[in-house]
């Protein structure tokens, strides 16, 4: 455990931004599961909102942004097929 003021700030601040990343990772995989599983008419919206959450995730550093445009892709093409 930190002794300094600032170190025990700086531990606080890490914990709570873990766990902030931990929830919006684990948003943005259920929204691509929802999107990859959904069929029918439901599929086009659950499409458009994982690709929201993944631009969202792109920008705010979560994931990388090559990631976040190969799966963005793969949404695009999950779209067409159906």
């Amino acid at each position: 455990m930190p002794n300094i003021k600032s170190a025990k700030k700086r531990v606080k601040v890490s914990e709570k931004r873990t766990a902030q990343n931990k929830a919006h990772k684990s948003a943005l995989k259920t929204a691509l599961k929802k999107a990859r599983t959904t069929q029918g008419d439901d599929q086009a919206v659950m499409v458009q909102q994982a690709i929201q959450k993944v631009d969202q995730a792109a920008a705010k550093g979560l994931i990388h942004k090559n990631n976040a445009a190969r799966k963005k892709s793969a949404l695009a093409k999950l779209a067409q097929q159906a």
